[in-house]
């Protein structure tokens, strides 16, 4: 059982976004939609984050590409990828 506060529940593990929505469930270990993808980097929750190790391959694969969008309109303005990568819970680093 893992221990995330209520702002990490809606972060993607692989890359620090926020959702809108809740895609871990309370207990930290169960995504609540299946085949919900992230909006930024692709990541589908609860099968590419189901383990630190695809967490790590997933992320470095991502970053080798540039950190594209996997859904570019979503892409905020002002978005610094170093900030987002500091928001992925510290258990996920």
């Amino acid at each position: 059982m893992t221990s995330l506060t209520k702002d990490e529940l809606f972060r993607c593990r692989i890359c620090g976004y926020k959702n809108s929505v809740m895609v871990w469930g309370p207990n930290g270990d169960d995504p609540l939609y299946s085949f919900a993808i992230c909006p930024c980097c692709g990541t589908e929750f609860g099968y590419e984050d189901f383990t630190l190790n695809a967490i790590h391959a997933n992320r470095k694969r991502w970053l080798d590409k540039g950190a594209p969008w996997f859904k570019p309109e979503k892409k905020p303005a002002q978005w610094d990828l170093e900030e987002q990568l500091c928001k992925i819970p510290s258990e996920f680093r």
